[in-house]
């Protein structure tokens, strides 16, 4: 069966402090350890009102810390926004504490305004270079890089995965590494990394999926705080669904909420286990990185429960 694995972006909900979603995530972990998920990832976003999730190696060692079982990992740290040295260093220090659970998700993106990318001291050329990044960031594990040697990473292996935006494909099949992909272009990628890929290909497909009565309600508070970020310039805290669906929208926000609903799978348990089916044969997925996210954490859950229980 298709192995399904987690991530999660660490949300703030309306009424809670960033403090709280990050608790929520690691509690969220030892719950999705429980139920019988492959791996359990968390992200990197920086300066963004609603998301929590800005250190995602820290936040990686406290799910490792709360789990035992589960692979632990990053989707992703952005590497355009860091030395390959030091976060060598970091998922060499996770491997360490928790040997062979640690996963090295990698994406190229950067801050999303100027401002930020200035905070960071980095800009958008640096997000040419993550090919050469990633290949100098493996170098760290195994000969080290112009006789700098990254302690305690040297001699470990992490395995590393690349989180695909525009090139992103062409990247992972260039260094023959595991892709991991989402959106309207999955199966356009997924396809053209297995025609390329230099060794065994690996691919997980990220989506959007709810189980359960009125599961499409689950998916609509994060939809609406992307289509407010769309409008508004900040990812709000989540709402509840019935506050969303009371609201007056502008065509313009009706416009963003419908597209960022777009592709996403929910339904019973039959009509989700056949749309999932379906998108592993049309990608040929080796594993389903699940993103749903929404306000209610219980029926959060619930839904990750009955997900689980179709394979």
């Amino acid at each position: 069966m298709t192995k399904l694995s987690i991530l999660d972006r660490s949300l703030v909900r309306q009424g809670h402090d960033p403090a709280r979603a990050l608790r929520d995530t690691v509690t969220f972990a030892r719950q999705a350890e429980a139920l019988g998920y492959h791996r359990f990832w968390v992200s990197e976003h920086h300066a963004v009102p609603g998301v929590a999730g800005s250190a995602p190696t820290v936040l990686a060692s406290a799910v490792a810390a709360a789990t035992s079982r589960i692979r632990v990992g990053t989707g992703g740290v952005m590497l355009p926004n860091h030395r390959p040295l030091v976060v060598a260093e970091q998922f060499g220090v996770l491997d360490a504490l928790y040997p062979r659970r640690i996963d090295m998700g990698l994406g190229r993106s950067v801050g999303f305004t100027g401002g930020i990318r200035r905070a960071l001291g980095h800009d958008k050329q640096d997000a040419e270079n993550f090919a050469e990044q990633i290949e100098e960031l493996l170098d760290y594990f195994t000969r080290g890089r112009d006789g700098v040697h990254a302690m305690p990473a040297e001699g470990r292996k992490v395995p590393a995965f690349v989180l695909a935006i525009g090139s992103g494909a062409d990247v992972a099949a260039e260094l023959g590494l595991p892709l991991v992909i989402g959106g309207g272009r999955a199966e356009e990628g997924a396809r053209r990394y297995r025609e390329r890929v230099k060794g065994t290909p690996y691919v997980i497909v990220a989506a959007n999926i709810a189980v359960g009565e009125d599961a499409h309600l689950l998916q609509l508070p994060e939809a609406w705080a992307t289509a407010h970020s769309r409008t508004r310039g900040v990812f709000p805290p989540l709402r509840p669904p019935e506050e969303i669906l009371s609201m007056e929208l502008t065509e313009r926000e009706r416009t963003y909420l419908d597209e960022a609903l777009r592709g996403q799978i929910h339904g019973t348990e039959e009509q989700v286990a056949r749309r999932l089916h379906e998108l592993v044969e049309r990608t040929g997925a080796d594993e389903v990185l699940v993103t749903m996210n929404t306000y209610d954490l219980d029926r959060r859950l619930d839904s990750y429960r009955r997900l689980i229980s179709l394979r």
